[in-house]
């Protein structure tokens, strides 16, 4: 999602796991968007599982899913305004990758499920945690050997980008360069200007277009 000028939006779990119930991980992630892109106009991306690009380590022992940017010439289907990469690791037990990673670039990486270390000096991380990388042209992530009963493999997010270097502010939802363009947000948000859910198609300031 590219918030822009601002829209309200609301997320819920697929109906058939609100009736059976299960698990799934939600995982909301906030980039900031340079000045010159601030407002432009909202856009929400629908990325399904098929649309992914699939690649495997060359012992098949871990999984990547490329959702934005690119690895090693594999392109995600995700769209930025800035270049940043965001890769879905599945490692089995005792699996090791070492993925090429732009020197440009940030690096982190946050543990979705099981225990595993980063970095070449292995660095123990687990479930919750987030390692930040230093500067280099590689991450590196291992898989221990055993993990819990109940988390087979080690799942864990990789994502890095271009840092922009440009002043932030924020508060709330709201995410701007100054804290007058942040009170303007607020103001655009108690009038409606965001729009409304269930949306409406026609809204101004003053309420819904007679049609």
């Amino acid at each position: 999602m590219t918030a822009g000028a601002g829209l309200l939006h609301i997320e819920a779990p697929p109906e058939h796991l609100v009736m059976s119930g299960g698990l799934f991980h939600g995982l909301q992630l906030w980039v900031n968007l340079p000045a010159q892109d601030k407002m432009m106009a909202p856009r929400y991306q629908d990325i399904r599982s098929g649309n992914v690009q699939l690649l495997t380590s060359p012992d098949g022992g871990a999984l990547l899913r490329v959702i934005a940017g690119e690895l090693d010439g594999h392109a995600g289907p995700g769209i930025t305004h800035t270049p940043i990469t965001m890769i879905h690791a599945t490692l089995a037990p005792g699996a090791e990758i070492t993925l090429p990673w732009r020197e440009d670039f940030n690096g982190l990486a946050y543990v979705l499920a099981g225990r595993g270390s980063v970095g070449t000096e292995r660095r123990p991380i687990h479930l919750g945690q987030t390692a930040v990388f230093g500067a280099g042209g590689s991450l590196t992530v291992r898989a221990d050997e055993k993990q819990d009963s109940h988390t087979p493999d080690l799942e864990v997010v990789l994502l890095g980008g271009q840092p922009i270097r440009e002043p932030m502010v924020h508060y709330g939802p709201f995410v701007m360069n100054t804290k007058d363009e942040l009170m303007q947000a607020f103001e655009d948000f108690q009038k409606g200007r965001l729009g409304t859910i269930p949306a409406v198609h026609g809204m101004t300031e003053e309420g819904p277009q007679e049609v």
